[in-house]
């Protein structure tokens, strides 16, 4: 089964280029999702962190 498709894999032109492309998107989004996450208050974490426990009721402050 393999080698049926691995026989037409390298048919396709420039089917190469899909992996590295795959790669570059994951390495790009782990990098916005890392900058995100580290550029966030700690306001912010404990916001998200009761979004659980708040029941859709309004946050009074």
């Amino acid at each position: 089964m393999l080698k049926f498709v691995k026989h037409h894999m390298e048919s396709i032109l420039g089917i190469e280029i899909y992996p590295m492309i795959s790669l570059l998107i994951f390495f790009i989004f782990f990098v916005v999702v890392s900058i995100y996450v580290f550029g966030l208050t700690k306001k912010d974490v404990e916001d998200m962190g009761n979004i659980p426990l708040n029941d859709g009721l309004p946050e009074k402050e």
